[in-house]
């Protein structure tokens, strides 16, 4: 006897279906997000059928379809809110869902652990995801961060205390250490731009921060980029003098990414995920001494140095994956292949799902 597949479950995979054949992505610019699926693929035999169970952020995350037992979340060294308040595995524990973390030494490694397909979930900066989609991996941005354009100060591009060199224009001809293909790849190509000068003027030099950091503080390296709490323990030590910090830096803000397959098959836990992230963000930015409290236990930090990170830090919230963030996105994407740092255009809109999507796993009041 053939067991009939729920009409829920068969609808949802029709949709991915057509993803992958006519990708519905110029929807993002339309201004049909709000249409119902079903009004998009036509009229169905089934009356509640019509009824899209993704024409809503109404819609329950089972209805959405979770299929795995294990979320498999990636995070870098520098920590990570989500995971010390563990409020995931308070969310994922009723629905019989375990949780695992990986830490990675930054934005890249962690993208290469997901093309490995060694974790589901994780987030990064804007540059990681662009240098991926690049290398062909298959990826989906989740949800993005809203940017406060009065921060700025936690990143910084800097040089030890006794170096000759004493504005930014002097980095000019210098040996400068970051870590390729992440954020403060970005970062140093707007900082350049800044003062009429390219990557052709700098000699760049690839290390994580936490490898680079002690080499800093010795005095080894001539220009480092870093940033918290990286730049907190080299300031409470008196062993940096920073020449440029990313106030004004027209970054669309960190994202979290999802491996594709992952993704398709798991919209009810990215729902989940990205309501998790919202409330966490508000929880924080109310408590903030709880959360250094959490800095001190979980990172191992002096309070000194957690004291100096949250007088720069500010939780301002997730951004949904609007047609103005696609945009912008696009723009950073852009500028890496325009200074010849990748090596082909990419669309953004290849490393999205489909729009009423987005509308149905993120809340309404963040996607602006």
């Amino acid at each position: 006897m053939t067991t009939k597949m729920p009409s829920n479950q068969k609808y949802l995979m029709d949709k991915i279906a057509r993803i992958k054949r006519r990708r519905f992505l110029h929807f993002a610019t339309s201004g049909l997000c709000g249409f119902s699926m079903a009004y998009l693929l036509g009229s169905c035999s089934n009356q509640s059928q019509q009824s899209s169970l993704l024409n809503s952020t109404n819609a329950s995350e089972t209805s959405l379809g979770i299929k795995t037992k294990v979320l498999r979340m990636g995070y870098q060294s520098a920590g990570d809110l989500f995971r010390n308040r563990k409020v995931l595995e308070k969310r994922l524990e009723p629905l019989g869902i375990k949780v695992e973390w990986a830490q990675f030494v930054q934005g890249p490694q962690l993208m290469e652990g997901m093309a490995a397909k060694k974790v589901d979930v994780g987030s990064v900066g804007e540059t990681p995801p662009i240098f991926a989609q690049v290398a062909g991996s298959e990826l989906v941005y989740v949800v993005g961060t809203q940017r406060n354009r009065r921060t700025g100060t936690s990143s910084v591009i800097a040089v030890p205390p006794e170096s000759p060199l004493k504005k930014f224009e002097d980095i000019k001809g210098q040996e400068v250490y970051f870590q390729k293909g992440s954020a403060s790849h970005y970062f140093i190509i707007r900082a350049l731009q800044s003062i009429g000068l390219t990557l052709k003027d700098i000699k760049i030099r690839s290390l994580p921060t936490i490898e680079a950091r002690a080499a800093f503080l010795e005095g080894k390296i001539p220009v480092w980029m870093t940033g918290d709490p990286h730049y907190a323990i080299a300031q409470k030590m008196g062993r940096i003098r920073v020449l440029k910090d990313s106030v004004g830096l027209d970054s669309p803000g960190a994202y979290y990414i999802a491996d594709r397959k992952f993704a398709e098959e798991n919209l009810g836990l990215l729902k989940i995920i990205i309501e998790e992230l919202n409330k966490l963000d508000k929880w924080a930015e109310a408590n903030r001494g709880e959360v250094a409290k959490l800095m001190i236990s979980e990172q191992k930090l002096d309070p000194d140095v957690v004291e100096i990170a949250m007088s720069r830090r500010t939780f301002v919230g997730r951004r949904g994956l609007s047609p103005a963030l696609i945009k912008e996105q696009q723009r950073v994407a852009d500028l890496f292949f325009d200074e010849g740092v990748i090596p082909k255009k990419i669309n953004i809109q290849d490393a999205l799902l489909p729009p009423d999507i987005y509308t149905a796993i993120t809340p309404a009041e963040i996607m602006i």
